[in-house]
């Protein structure tokens, strides 16, 4: 892109003070304006305030400022604080490293993690569903919200960061992130993250509120409908398969009802992406 010329120092400054920079695009066009500055802030060397304005001029760059935290935090014990700060409205950017147990204080269960999956404090297999999280920040409608997982589609994941950076609001993006907890070969996690999405236990989604104004549907399935069975995926990891091994009954218990529940949640998901907003 070519420099943007501006007839006096006055004009600059205005427009390095009023530039839109909600896109990558805007953005550099915004650094050519502070390479600009630059140059007539060094021909006034001489003066305090031009020196000050030189030191801080690339603030007048958009930042990308993100807040990174995993599901134990995100989900459970910070999940309050989470939450209020999504309900802020302000410019906020999440990432939550879902690995579905809290991975850093030695593998407890969290409110992220699945059925059937053996955790500490669920020693016995977790009894319950993992929490929406993404579900309950899409109830705001003013948040954009994202699901991912770059093993299974990374041009999905990418278009969702790109989104989040664009959107004027707090956005927050879960992605799925295989962890040594789980018991895989590491080495083969992005074939897990594949699977996760295939067996439909990771719905891949994108809600973005700016389509409400165009009349579109803001939820956007980025998952097709699931193709290999649960149990392909799951006892894949030990998390699972040591359950199995230890109490079949009860594995089986639990894999019939995370089966009926990935059905449930896709058809959920599949319902709210279908909706007709044009006349609402």
């Amino acid at each position: 892109l070519s420099s943007p010329e501006y007839s006096s120092d006055t004009q600059l400054f205005e427009a390095l003070l009023s530039a839109s920079q909600k896109n990558p695009a805007e953005i550099d066009a915004q650094r050519q304006r502070v390479a600009q500055l630059k140059e007539v802030l060094k021909k006034k060397s001489g003066s305090a305030p031009a020196k000050t304005l030189l030191i801080i001029a690339d603030y007048l760059v958009a930042k990308s400022v993100w807040v990174i935290g995993g599901d134990g935090w995100a989900y459970d014990i910070g999940y309050g604080g989470l939450d209020h700060v999504l309900a802020c409205g302000r410019k906020v950017n999440v990432l939550v490293l879902d690995t579905e147990v809290y991975s850093n204080t030695g593998g407890q269960m969290s409110k992220a993690t699945p059925m059937g999956a053996i955790a500490k404090f669920a020693a016995a297999g977790k009894p319950m569903f993992k929490k929406d999280l993404a579900m309950l920040a899409v109830t705001y409608g003013n948040i954009y919200v994202a699901r991912i997982a770059m093993g299974a589609n990374p041009m999905q994941a990418i278009r969702a960061f790109s989104e989040a950076e664009q959107y004027a609001g707090p956005a927050l993006i879960i992605s799925y992130t295989h962890c040594i907890a789980h018991g895989i070969n590491m080495t083969k996690g992005m074939d897990e993250q594949k699977k996760a999405v295939q067996s439909g236990h990771w719905v891949l989604f994108r809600y973005n509120p700016d389509l409400l104004a165009e009349g579109k549907n803001p939820l956007q399935l980025d998952s097709k409908a699931p193709s290999l069975p649960l149990e392909e995926y799951i006892y894949g990891e030990n998390r699972y398969r040591a359950l199995r091994d230890s109490d079949p009954q009860r594995a089986q218990r639990y894999l019939a009802l995370a089966q009926e529940e990935v059905k449930r949640r896709f058809k959920w998901y599949e319902h709210m992406s279908q909706l007709d907003y044009r006349n609402v």
